[in-house]
Order: C-alpha cells, then structure tokens, then sequence
C-alpha cells in the first residue's frame, strides 16, 4: 500500500509517499480503508521536527503523518465484537510515535477511537470532524461553564474554533467569537451571540459586550495574554496549543487542553453534522499523490475549513 511519511524533517517536500505492508489490526483495533483524511496544522508541525525539538515525542527513523481519517472498516484484530467489515467510520489517531499515519491507503485504529457513520455524511466531511471537534468539546468540558455562560472562542472562523463556537451555543452558553472583519457574519451563523474583530483591542472590547470580563475563553487562536484580559477575575482559560498558555494572573484558571481519540464523544459530533447541528467545512479535495501541495496550501494560510487527501 502507499502512505505518506517523513524521514528527514523539514518543509513541505520532507513528505515522502513511500509503498509498506498493509498493517495487521492487533486485540481490539480495526483496519481502516482509507476514503479521506484530512489536513491538519499538527500535521505541519510533525513534518517540520518542531515536536522532537519540543520533547512532545521522540525522534524517529520513519514517521507517520495524519491524524483525521474517514473510510470503511476494513478488518478486525480480536476481541472487536462491536464493530463489522464494510461499516463506514471516521477516526482519530492520537498518537504521534508511529510510523504510518491516516495519509495512507489504510490505517490501523483501537475500536474505541472510531464512531459509525450515520446515512447521509460524506466520508469528506466526517474526515474534518475527529481533531478539530474533538479538540473544541473537550476543551469546552474542561471549561465546564454552566449553561447561560459566557464564552470567549479565539480564532472562530478555523476549524477548531468554528466548532467551538456551535458547541458551545448548543450547550446554552453566550459566545463572544474574535475572528476577521470579513469573517463576521459566517461566524455568527454558527452561533456567536457577539463579534469582536481580531484587529481590535481584544479585552477592551469584549468588556464593551460583557462588562466585568467573560467567564471563560477557549483561545483557539493562540492569543495568550491578550485573550486573558477578557476574562473575569477568577475566571477559566484553556489554551488548545501547546505552550501558548498565559501566566494565570488575577486568579484564573488557565489549562492546557491535550487531544485524547474518544470514540463515543467522535459518535455525537458526526450525529449532529449529519443533523445539520454542526457545519463541516471543506477547503479543498487533493489526491493523496499531491499532499505536499495540501501543506503548502496550510502553510499558504487563510484557508476556510481542512484540505482533505483522498486515497
């Protein structure tokens, strides 16, 4: 089979398509024919070596690339009783020291990183859902703000923040969304119950909208300190991206959300995008043979929703 590895880190061109066994599922995985896999920033930064020189995982000789995938169950290793060959999934692998990826023909998963496909969603759009709305509920959960909250989310017109802002309005909380000038309608069609342009003074005016400060942020921007401000005194952060977390300054709690592959959280996101409770977003299509196309188009920037490979 092809996949898509690196083994020398560096830019785009460090992407090597290279032909490996099929992998053999282990007690309790499941083989993946892959149908979509889409492209992620941590993608990028796995190529580029930046999370070996981080400690976020060891060097290695081969690496694999990919984290989102959508496909058909392929075959199951033992003990998997709960899923069946030919049944349409979409999943996340969460690990990083591994040396195939979801960019590849197939992909071997733990049963419990994968959710069913409902009739009606495209294996292009689950492919969007795994990293992205499993990274903005888990963040909200850590949150945890009662409902009639209020909720600053970084970044909303991206991929994880878009998701955060329609979860968070799904669970009764009051969004104050930052993202362009040109991004504002788009964004409170998600559900934004405010807007704050990104060129603004950030806490300024989000205390405009919710005097006092907000009662927690979700900065999927990486904002840091400028997105601090807004929050209320003894109020709750979670930055998304390693490293980019504030000095807890007037007694908030500032938390560092990590991704964890949760295949029953995966099962009600794709539920609601295929109840068109949660908008996917799809920038481009790409054939796996032109993934170093697809990072250069992230590293291009001002991409509105995932760049999704197809095998």
């Amino acid at each position: 089979m092809r996949a898509i590895v690196v083994r020398s880190y560096g830019g785009p061109h460090a992407l090597e398509m290279v032909e490996c066994p099929v992998p053999e599922p282990g007690p309790g995985q499941v083989r993946v024919r892959v149908e979509a896999a889409a492209v992620n920033p941590v993608d990028a930064v796995t190529r580029s070596g930046a999370l070996v020189e981080a400690g976020l995982m060891a060097a290695r000789a081969t690496t694999g690339i990919g984290w989102d995938v959508a496909g058909a169950v392929d075959a199951l290793g033992p003990g998997v009783t709960d899923v069946v060959a030919g049944q349409r999934v979409a999943g996340l692998r969460d690990r990083l020291d591994l040396s195939l990826g979801a960019y590849a023909d197939y992909l071997v998963l733990e049963a419990t990183a994968i959710a069913a496909l409902p009739p009606g969603l495209s294996s292009l759009a689950a492919a969007t859902l795994p990293l992205s709305g499993l990274t903005a509920v888990q963040s909200l959960d850590l949150l945890d703000l009662p409902t009639g909250a209020t909720i600053l989310v970084t970044g909303a017109a991206g991929a994880v923040g878009g998701y955060a802002v329609q979860s968070a309005a799904r669970r009764g909380l009051r969004v104050v969304a930052v993202a362009g000038a040109g991004d504002e309608q788009p964004v409170r069609d998600l559900g934004a119950h405010w807007f704050v342009p990104r060129e603004a003074d950030l806490a300024e005016s989000v205390r405009r909208h919710v005097p006092g400060g907000v009662d927690g942020a979700l900065d999927a921007a990486a904002l840091g300190i400028s997105a601090l401000g807004a929050v209320r005194t003894r109020g709750r952060f979670v930055a998304v991206v390693g490293g980019a977390q504030p000095i807890p300054l007037r007694g908030i709690t500032v938390m560092n959300q990590w991704i964890a592959a949760d295949g029953a959280a995966l099962s009600e996101l794709v539920r609601a995008a295929s109840q068109g409770q949660l908008s996917t977003r799809i920038a481009e299509t790409l054939p796996l043979t032109e993934a170093v196309r697809a990072h250069q188009l992230l590293a291009k920037g001002g991409l509105r929703g995932r760049v999704v490979l197809i095998p």
